[in-house]
């Protein structure tokens, strides 16, 4: 049995199978905050799984179990427990849902009016410290809820839950954003780069990003799509429905390259959730 951190040690046997040197790893965890015993513990196993992957010609990146809806029977709606969510487009890769019906339009009006108050500047992810900053690619309005903070947003994420059978312990809180005119967030991935030093500091709170949710709280008259580059897809943001997709790596190969295009007249609201692979804290 493993005696490593399991966060930890995914990180080290990802960066270390894209060429990073065990030396600066080492360094990088050292100062993200992880004990000195606890990394030389991780880095002796990783630099063994390494050596047997080689050996073997084993995939060096390691497979994970990822959220998604029961879809074997190509259902037209997928049962939440207190609501049935409608199944409009699925893609095998990447793997996307685009799902109807998620919330109310009760439901969708009231996240905007709880978020509105503590709206502000969207911060996105520093992969350098593993800290917040303003960032010129995401000119959003933005604001989070801790997960269950009040009964709606605790409604909404156990029927989300349900909906990707995914632990709701392993969600975070939902973030809500809102995107004026002009308003957009270029593509990018959600999950954390292995190979940045602030990732093992992130890591710490419940491991890699395997899944994203966003769904749609209020209708532009034109514009803010969600897109995937990729592939070519573009998802309109329909007040109540939702687009869901999982990434079972931290890889460009997942095509989970995604943004939000530019509103052009109105305003867009989503609220967002992001799925991790253990317990969020």
């Amino acid at each position: 049995m493993s005696n490593a951190n399991p966060d930890l040690l995914k990180w080290l046997n990802e960066c270390l199978a894209r060429g990073h040197s065990a030396e600066s790893l080492t360094k990088s965890a050292l100062s993200s905050g992880w004990h000195p015993d606890l990394v030389r513990t991780a880095m002796a196993e990783a630099l063994g799984h390494q050596l047997v992957a080689h050996r073997a010609g084993a995939p060096s990146v390691n497979s994970v179990r990822i959220p998604g809806p029961d879809l074997a029977q190509s259902p037209t709606y997928v049962d939440c427990g207190d609501r049935q969510v409608e199944v409009w487009t699925v893609m095998k890769h990447p793997r996307v849902v685009v799902f109807g019906s998620v919330l109310s339009d009760e439901e969708c009006d009231g996240l905007i009016e709880l978020a509105q108050p503590k709206l502000a500047r969207s911060l996105t992810v520093d992969n350098q410290t593993g800290g917040d900053e303003v960032n010129s690619a995401r000119t959003s309005d933005g604001m989070f809820f801790n997960r269950g903070e009040n009964p709606l947003c605790e409604r909404i994420e156990r029927r989300l839950a349900a909906m990707v059978r995914w632990p709701y312990e392993n969600g975070e809180g939902l973030q809500v954003l809102r995107y004026r005119h002009g308003a957009q967030y270029v593509p990018h991935y959600d999950y954390f780069d292995p190979a940045q030093p602030g990732t093992p500091r992130i890591l710490q709170r419940g491991g890699q990003r395997v899944g994203t949710i966003v769904m749609y709280l209020r209708t532009p008259e034109r514009g803010g799509a969600t897109i995937f580059p990729d592939v070519g897809l573009a998802v309109a943001p329909i007040k109540g429905s939702a687009v869901f997709f999982s990434y079972d790596r931290p890889h460009p190969d997942t095509k989970t390259l995604h943004g939000g295009a530019p509103v052009t007249l109105g305003e867009k609201y989503v609220a967002t959730k992001w799925m991790r692979e253990g317990e969020f804290v």
